[in-house]
C-alpha cells in the first residue's frame, strides 16, 4: 500500500509543477517564443555561475552583436573575451567562441540538436547539451540543475539538501518523474528549476507557496535535519586568485594593445599572488605575450 501512496505522489509532482509554471514562470529572454538554438546555448553559456540578472543585459548585447554562430566564428577571440566583461571565468568566453567555429565549420552554422553532437562541441558538457536540447529543440531528456537537485531532494526522498552532485543518479531521479510528451518534459525541466530557484530556495523555502507541498516527503516528515555530505562550497572570492585574474583581465580588455608588465605589477600587492594568476591566464589561453612584450588578450 505504501508503494502505491508513494507512486502516486510521485505521479502527482510533474503535474502541479508544470501547472504552477504556466502561471509563475519569470518572463526571461531564453524562454520566449522565437528564442534561437543559438541564443538558448549563449545563455547557457553565461549561466554557468553566473546570477540571471547579470547576464540578461550582456546576452541582449551579445545576440545584437553575433547573432548567430557564423558571425562570432568570423570574429577573434579576442573580441569574445573583452565582450564577455565582467561576467566572471571568462574561459567560458574563449570556449563559446571556440563552439561557434565547430558549429560553423562542422554543422553549417546551425546548432545541433543531437546530444552527442553537442557533447563534442568545445566548452559544452552533460548539463549544457541537453538544455538545449530540452528548451531549443523540445527534445524529451532531463536536464538537472542544482534547484532541480534540490527540490527531487526534498519532495520526492525527504532530505533537506541534495547533497554532492551524482550525475547518473540525479538524471535517473529526474527520467522517472519526467512526463513522455516532449512538451511536458521540457515544462517540467524548466518548472522544476524555476520551483527551486524562487521558492524552494536553499535557505528559506517557501513551502506556503509551493504548489507540491501536499506531496513533500520532507515536510511530510517535520522538516528533519540533512545529516548527509554536504554539497562542494564556492571558495571565498575577495583576496583569491580568482579576484586577482580578474583585475589583471580588466587591464588587458581595456587596452588596445600589449599591457606593459610595470602595470600589470600595479593591479595587485601580492607579487607571488599576482604571477602565479598571470601565469594561470597564460595557461588558459586568456592572455598572451611576456615581461618583454607585455601581455594582451589572444587573436
Amino acid at each position: 500500500m505504501q508503494l502505491q501512496d508513494d507512486a502516486e505522489r510521485r505521479g502527482g509532482i510533474p503535474p502541479r509543477v508544470i501547472a504552477w509554471f504556466a502561471e509563475n514562470a519569470r518572463d526571461l529572454p531564453w524562454r520566449r517564443d522565437g528564442f534561437s538554438a543559438w541564443g538558448t546555448l549563449v545563455s547557457e553559456f553565461m549561466l554557468q555561475q553566473t546570477p540571471v540578472a547579470r547576464v540578461i543585459p550582456r546576452l541582449q548585447q551579445w545576440l545584437a552583436r553575433w547573432p548567430n554562430p557564423d558571425a562570432l566564428a568570423a570574429d577573434s577571440p579576442a573580441e569574445a573575451v573583452r565582450a564577455w566583461d565582467r561576467l566572471g571565468y571568462p574561459r567560458r568566453a574563449l570556449r563559446l567562441h571556440a563552439a561557434a567555429v565547430a558549429i560553423s565549420e562542422n554543422h553549417s552554422g546551425i546548432v545541433p540538436d543531437d546530444l552527442d553532437a553537442l557533447l563534442a562541441l568545445p566548452g559544452i558538457g552533460d548539463y549544457t547539451a541537453r538544455a538545449i536540447a530540452a528548451f531549443a529543440y523540445g527534445k524529451p531528456v532531463p536536464v538537472v540543475d542544482v534547484n532541480t537537485r534540490r527540490v527531487i531532494a526534498r519532495a520526492v526522498n525527504g532530505f533537506g539538501e541534495a547533497g554532492p552532485p551524482r550525475t547518473r543518479v540525479d538524471l535517473a531521479a529526474m527520467q522517472s518523474l519526467l512526463p513522455v510528451d516532449p512538451a511536458g518534459a521540457r515544462q517540467f525541466n524548466a518548472g522544476a528549476m524555476e520551483l527551486g530557484q524562487t521558492v524552494c530556495t536553499a535557505r528559506t523555502p517557501q513551502c506556503d507557496a509551493c504548489p507540491i507541498a501536499a506531496l513533500c516527503a520532507w515536510r511530510a516528515a517535520g522538516y528533519p535535519e540533512y545529516d548527509g555530505p554536504a554539497a562542494p562550497r564556492q571558495p571565498r572570492f575577495e583576496g583569491s586568485d580568482r579576484q586577482v585574474r580578474g583585475l589583471i583581465m580588466r587591464e588587458l580588455r581595456l587596452s588596445d594593445g600589449a599591457v606593459p608588465a610595470d602595470v600589470i605589477d600595479t593591479v595587485w600587492p601580492d607579487a607571488a599572488q599576482r604571477e602565479r594568476a598571470l601565469a594561470g591566464l597564460l595557461a588558459d589561453g586568456l592572455a598572451r605575450g611576456s615581461a618583454v612584450t607585455g601581455f594582451e588578450l589572444p587573436h
